[in-house]
Order: structure tokens, then C-alpha cells, then sequence
């Protein structure tokens, strides 16, 4: 990289960072303010859609952002991205009813689905793999700080202004991001004519979309076994399955079936799969133990996640660091599912007699153990692959964390309900009394608060034991992680396994 080129690469990676911020926030940042939204639009039956409209529409639109910049340019693609996402934004925190919010919701959905699959996927555009894993991991602190400010920031918005600036704070970061990106970057000149694999996004958006719903709405708004969860289980399975055939005869697949040739592409979805179901599945739980067993307000629990902040910024910056000076990622992902594994099982020891500390500690293990995986398994996969499915490799790792995630929620959510109704059962709780808010079960009697603590602490331990036995699979996949030598070129040398391709070019930064 010369000397002209750092400080554009730095304006851009500075652009980049706002992109990520804008992407990660938003998928916390709405978690506090639901109460007030509900009590200032309606429609409490509704509520869960108002995260759920969100996530779906982000899941199902990755993959095709990650294919249409392989094919069509990065900057083009990721300026509608923002375009879209702002729009969203905008109309979110003008909406006057429930049904309007959920739906500009969605519409917000669609634009951030390609905010972090692009702009990863910049990087490994512009950075050599051999440097990238300082950058990525800069990332994955952006991503580990905004998921623990999310809900704090969001607290502070609807207590000194408006839930409204929740989604208008949005505005301004994502308009200078815009503006670098339109300065800094310049398109590629030379025009291609591609195939849009329509059957394949369709096809994959259907199938993801009822993913989402069975994984979001069964055990809640459907029993399990209920006709409505077997038909959404059973669609899902025929569309993915249709998917997959049409991916194989398509000209220009959005998720490119020889990417499972990819040992490399293989394990990293594998483990990122494990990874989110673990992950998101277990931490969901963090707060409703600090809320209701220790007595915490929202904003106290928010800030007792501080130290799993911390660890995860800590190991994501020097293991990206480490990374680039020593130019080996495999030991990270061993090293750290190991880690996350025995943060998982600290958290199953939470009792009603733990101390803020207890958990503080343990939640520092398991940041520290998750800095070390996420952003790595994307940087070993940008390695790996044909730089002409950088974005469709890029996307389909994120892809998969994600759903682990929504499978993770789901599992867990049915782990937890099912102890809780047999702990309450045990305490005498009456059965019309056992989903109160927080705030409801800090009116009850002393008697009955304890009651609610004990069952909602006994409820919780299997979930993280199952989420530290999981977590041992993906500690096992990660010894099947093979190690690439990293790059010291954006391009593949000459007689590497792939070849580069025009579309490498979209983000070179110009030249002064």
C-alpha cells in the first residue's frame, strides 16, 4: 500500500466503521424503547414483529447483496444499501400506528441486509489478507460494543427525548458515510452484461423467510407441533431444497454451490452456524437474570454488560493485530471457542446468590473467547475463495451465523420456558401471574419476588449448560479448519488456485 493510498484507505475504512456501527445498532437499539413505542403507537399483540419484520428482511436480503456486488460493484451496491436503510430509518421514526412501523421496519430490513455483507466484503477488496486481520478486527469490536450500547443508547433516547430518535439518530452517521463513499471510491468503468439468478433469490428468501417465522413465531405464537410450525418447517425444507438445485444450474449463482468444495468455506459456516446458536441464543437470557434474580434496572443491566464488551474488543483487536504480524489465524478459533466454552459453563453456575461480580467475570471469559472467533472465520474464508465470490463467501458466512441465531433464540427459548413453568408450578405461583414484567414482580410481596428469582435462576442454568455443550462442537469443527497461508497482495499470485477477476476492482481507492 503507498503512501498515497493510506490516507484514502483510512477515510474509507472510517466510512466503513459508520457503515458497521449503523448495521449493529439497530438490531439492539429498539429493545428498550418497545415498551414506550407500544404504549405510544398500540398494538401490544404486534410487538414482536417490530424485531422480527426487521430480521427477517436483513436475513433473506444478504446473500443477495453479497452476489449483485460480485457482480455489479460494491460501491453501487452498498450507496443503495445506505440509500434504502436511511429511507427506512426516516419512516420509522415518522410512523403513527403499529402496522406502519413494522412494515418501514421491513423496508429498513432490506437496506441493512447489505450494509455488513458489503462492507466486509470491501475489505477483502482493498486490504491484502495478510493486513486484513487488524481491520476485521476493529470490526468485531464495532459489532461488540454497539450490541452492548445498543441498549443503553436506546434507553437514554427515550428517557431525554423520543423513542422516534432512536431511528433518527441514523440520519446524519449514515449521510457522512454516503458522502466518503461517494468522494473516496470510484466504480469500475467497464460495463458487463450479467444473469440475475432469479429462481435462486427467490427461491432463497422464501425459504429463509419461513426459517425465520417457524424459528420466531413457534413455541410462542404456535406450539411446536402445532399445523401452523409443521407446514412453515416443512416449506422451508422443500424451498431450500429447490435452492439448492437451482444454484447448481444457474450461470451466476447468488451462493455459489462450489464454495462447499471449500474445505475452508465449509468448516467456517459450519462453526459460524454454531457460533451464532450458542452465542445469541444463550446471551438473550443475560439480562432477564440480571433484571429479575439481582433486582437491576434496564439501564444497570445494559451497563453490567460492559465487561463481555470489553473482552470481545480486547481479543478482536489483538488477535486481528496478532494476526497480521504473524500471518497464521488457526490457533485463534481453537483458542477461542475454547474460551467461549468455559464462559458458557461459568454462566450455568448463576445462582440467586451470585454477585454482580460473579457474573461480571464470567461474562469477561466469554467476550473474550467470542473476540477471537467471529471476524477471524471471515478473514480465513476471504482467503480461501475465488476473489470473484468474495461477496457471495462473505455473505454466506454471516448467512449462516445469523440463522444459528434465530435456531439458537428459538431453542433456547423453549429450554428456558419449559423448566420455568415446572420451577413456578413447584413454588405454588399461580398460573394467570407467571409472565409479569420486571418492573411488575418489584410490586409483589418480598415472599413472591423470591419465588420469581429462584425459578427464574433455576430456568436459566440449562440453558447455558446446553449452550457450553454446544459450544464444544464448535471447539471440535475448529481443529477441521484447514490453514491457508494469508496473501500479502489484494490479487492472487500467479499459479494460486483461483484467478482474480475485473470485478476485483470496484474499490480501489484513487490515485492523487
Amino acid at each position: 500500500m503507498s503512501q498515497v493510498e493510506r490516507p484514502r484507505i483510512r477515510l474509507i475504512f472510517g466510512a466503513l466503521m459508520l457503515v458497521i456501527l449503523l448495521a449493529s445498532l439497530d438490531q439492539t437499539i429498539v429493545a428498550t424503547a418497545l415498551p414506550t413505542i407500544v404504549g405510544d403507537l398500540g398494538g401490544l399483540q404486534h410487538l414482536s414483529w417490530v424485531v422480527t419484520a426487521y430480521l427477517l428482511a436483513s436475513t433473506v436480503t444478504g446473500p443477495l447483496y453479497g452476489k449483485l456486488g460480485d457482480l455489479y460493484g460494491r460501491k453501487g451496491t452498498l450507496q443503495v444499501a445506505i440509500v434504502i436503510f436511511l429511507i427506512g430509518s426516516a419512516l420509522c421514526g415518522i410512523a403513527q400506528n403499529m402496522p406502519e412501523l413494522i412494515g418501514f421496519r421491513a423496508l429498513q430490513g432490506l437496506g441493512a441486509g447489505g450494509l455488513l455483507v458489503t462492507t466486509i466484503a470491501v475489505v477483502g477488496d482493498i486490504i491484502p489478507p495478510r493486513d486484513r486481520g487488524r481491520y476485521q478486527g476493529v470490526f468485531g469490536a464495532v459489532f461488540g460494543v454497539s450490541t452492548v450500547i445498543g441498549p443503553l443508547l436506546g434507553g437514554f433516547f427515550v428517557d431525554n427525548l423520543s423513542w422516534r430518535w432512536i431511528f433518527y439518530v441514523n440520519l446524519p452517521l449514515g449521510a457522512l458515510a454516503l458522502f466518503v463513499i461517494g468522494a473516496v471510491f470510484h466504480a469500475r468503468t467497464s460495463r458487463v452484461e450479467h444473469a440475475i439468478d432469479y429462481l435462486g433469490a427467490a427461491t432463497l428468501a422464501a425459504g429463509l423467510s419461513c426459517v425465520v417465522l417457524f424459528t420466531s413465531l413457534g413455541g410462542t405464537t404456535f406450539a411446536w407441533g402445532s399445523g401452523q410450525s409443521i407446514a412453515l418447517a416443512v416449506i422451508s425444507f422443500v424451498l431450500l431444497l429447490v435452492f439448492v438445485f437451482a444454484e447448481r444450474r444457474a450461470s451466476e449463482a447468488i451462493l455459489p454451490m462450489e464454495l462447499f468444495r471449500n474445505r475452508i468455506f465449509s468448516a467456517c459456516a459450519a462453526i459460524g452456524f454454531i457460533i451464532g446458536l450458542a452465542m445469541f441464543g444463550s446471551i438473550t437470557y443475560l439480562p432477564v437474570f440480571l433484571q429479575i434474580v439481582k433486582g437491576m434496572s434496564p439501564t444497570r443491566s445494559g451497563l453490567q454488560l460492559t465487561p463481555m464488551m470489553a473482552g470481545l474488543l480486547v481479543t478482536s483487536i489483538g488477535s486481528g493485530r496478532t494476526i497480521s504480524r504473524w500471518g497464521r489465524y488457526k490457533p485463534f478459533p481453537i483458542v477461542g471457542t475454547a474460551v467461549m466454552t468455559v464462559g458458557m459453563y461459568l454462566l450455568s453456575r448463576l445462582s440467586i446468590h451470585s454477585t454482580g461480580m460473579d457474573a461480571a467475570l464470567y461474562m469477561l471469559v466469554l467476550g473474550l473467547g467470542l473476540g477471537m472467533v467471529m471476524q477471524v472465520l471471515v478473514l480465513a474464508v476471504q482467503n480461501a475463495v475465488d476473489p470473484r465470490h468474495m461477496g457471495s463467501a462473505t455473505s454466506g458466512t454471516i448467512l449462516f451465523r445469523q440463522i444459528g441465531g434465530s435456531v439458537g433464540i428459538a431453542m433456547f427459548g423453549a429450554v428456558f420456558a419449559n423448566r420455568l413453568h415446572s420451577e413456578l408450578v413447584s413454588r405454588g405461583v399461580h398460573a394467570a401471574s407467571r409472565t409479569p414484567s420486571p418492573a411488575a414482580i418489584r410490586r409483589l410481596p418480598v415472599a413472591a419476588q423470591h419465588a420469581y428469582a429462584g425459578a427464574i435462576s433455576a430456568s436459566l442454568h440449562p440453558v447455558f449448560v446446553v449452550a457450553a455443550f454446544i459450544s464444544v462442537f464448535a471447539f471440535l469443527l475448529t481443529w477441521l479448519l484447514r490453514e491457508s497461508p494469508l496473501r500479502a497482495t489484494v490479487r492472487p499470485m500467479d499459479g494460486e488456485e483461483f484467478t482474480s477477476s475485473a470485478s476485483h476492482e470496484d474499490f480501489t481507492p484513487e490515485r492523487a
